[in-house]
């Protein structure tokens, strides 16, 4: 399975754990709520949505009212198919939320990971979190010394698009800075005993997160921060 294919697979999971929708609406939500999917087709939808069917973690059912089917079939086409996740889909999609590993760091994966964090336990988010903040830190280090390297052989716009690529990769870890200081912050808030019951009960909180008043979040696809 390519790197791709298995973020689609994740994120329809994702999407199908909060309700059943047939393809157009999957598509739909893939392309408006998951910025990373803003370009992708059935073509590629349906085969995922196949493979996930055969490997039992999710089932077709036809679309909800009967007159609607009945209608279809008279004026010669197919019902919508509805897809609803199985248990054992629930429980793979539960998995895959576990993982923190260099996977999720990455550009794509982290968006679609962070697009499901409030499924996702707390330490779990802190690990990935933590590890796309070392990652992208990494990638400014890289940069940095690049620049430095070729800094007087380059003309002023191949420079200022340098210039403009680090300030996005800054920005972001200002971002994911923000965002592990609110984790902890709720974390310590919930640390006394009433707390840790609560947080038992309640292990995919938020923790509360940053307030940034008329700032934008950068956008973890955003290819300039690659």
């Amino acid at each position: 399975m390519s790197r791709r294919s298995g973020i689609l697979e994740f994120a329809v999971l994702g999407l199908l754990r909060e309700a059943p929708m047939h393809g157009y609406e999957l598509r739909k939500r893939l392309n408006t709520s998951l910025g990373i999917f803003r370009a992708f087709s059935y073509g590629t939808l349906y085969p995922c949505l196949k493979t996930l069917v055969g490997n039992g973690w999710l089932i077709e059912e036809p679309g909800s009212a009967p007159e609607d089917a009945l209608a279809a079939s008279l004026a010669g086409r197919r019902a919508k198919i509805v897809y609803r996740l199985t248990a054992e889909g629930k429980e793979h999609f539960e998995e895959l939320l576990s993982h923190a590993g260099p996977d999720a760091w990455e550009d794509e994966h982290f968006a679609a990971r962070f697009a499901f964090f409030g499924q996702t336990e707390r330490e779990v988010r802190m690990r990935v979190l933590e590890g796309r903040r070392s990652r992208l830190e990494e990638r400014l280090e890289k940069m940095r010394a690049s620049l430095a390297r070729t800094r007087e052989r380059l003309d002023d716009y191949t420079l200022e698009l340098q210039r403009h690529g680090m300030e996005s990769v800054e920005r972001e870890v200002r971002w994911l800075n923000e965002l592990i200081e609110s984790e902890r912050a709720g974390r310590d808030q919930r640390s006394g005993p009433e707390g840790a019951a609560q947080q038992d009960n309640d292990s995919g909180e938020t923790g509360g997160l940053p307030r940034h008043g008329g700032s934008t979040r950068p956008d973890p696809s955003d290819d300039t921060a690659k």
